[in-house]
């Protein structure tokens, strides 16, 4: 799987660069500083709306023109992965979908936009955006809003029954959204997922034991090589539905 270590970094551009260089990035529209130097240096990167922030501070988006532009400008770079598309993290299913048809007519190569199925949404709706797009994300909210939460995992279950095969493979690339834990995806067949775990976590000293790495730049990467260490499972290993995706 990929592990995209999120941005900003809120060190100097050297520490940002010495921790991006050869990882992956998330770098979010609305604190793009360290986009020039992820692009620069990464192996790839991938860009958010800023819901999720947005969410967080009380002040939801109104208009995403400006999102669709910076999108425009870093899809034809090398190194770009993919944007997620504009959500309501707390909306209706309806207004995300007409977020989703917004973003049709403003980007005609599907490949560069990833919808998020927020999971508080209906199952049907997940099938629904597992049969249409190549990736999906996946966003914890409503009753779900905290990762790993034993109502997170049964919810997770339900959501992987319903769009794995009889192997426990998924029908569509999924991204797995905050969920960069090696608790978390290590037991999830996620082809990528994302977290600020380095940047955030690399002032809590008590971290790394007798010994303290001098730079910011170095404490990141010893917090993102413990959680690079482990990958994603091949298959999910609950119960699936066998009638769904049934290619035979």
């Amino acid at each position: 799987m990929i592990h995209y270590h999120g941005t900003p970094c809120g060190a100097t551009r050297q520490d940002v660069v010495g921790f991006l260089a050869g990882r992956h990035a998330l770098v979010p529209w609305i604190r793009s500083e360290d986009a020039s130097a992820a692009a620069e240096v990464c192996q790839s990167f991938c860009v958010d709306n800023g819901a999720f922030t947005a969410w967080k501070s009380g002040h939801p988006i109104e208009s995403w023109g400006g999102y669709y532009r910076w999108v425009w400008e870093w899809a034809l770079h090398p190194a770009f992965d993919f944007a997620i598309i504009p959500d309501v993290i707390d909306g209706t299913e309806q207004q995300n979908d007409e977020l989703l048809a917004e973003w049709r007519r403003h980007f005609h190569r599907q490949e560069l936009g990833s919808p998020v199925w927020h999971m508080h949404e209906s199952i049907e709706r997940l099938v629904t955006l597992c049969s249409q797009w190549p990736r999906v994300c996946l966003g914890s909210s409503g009753q779900y809003a905290s990762v790993g939460t034993d109502g997170w995992w049964r919810r997770m279950g339900e959501a992987m029954a319903a769009i794995c095969d009889r192997e426990g493979r998924p029908r569509c690339k999924l991204h797995g959204l905050r969920m960069l834990s090696p608790d978390v995806f290590s037991r999830l067949p996620l082809a990528s997922a994302d977290s600020t775990n380095a940047v955030r976590n690399s002032s809590s000293y008590s971290r790394f034991g007798s010994y303290l790495p001098p730079t910011a730049a170095q404490r990141m990467a010893v917090i993102a090589e413990r959680i690079e260490a482990h990958q994603s499972a091949a298959a999910w290993n609950g119960e699936v539905n066998p009638t769904l995706f049934d290619l035979e």
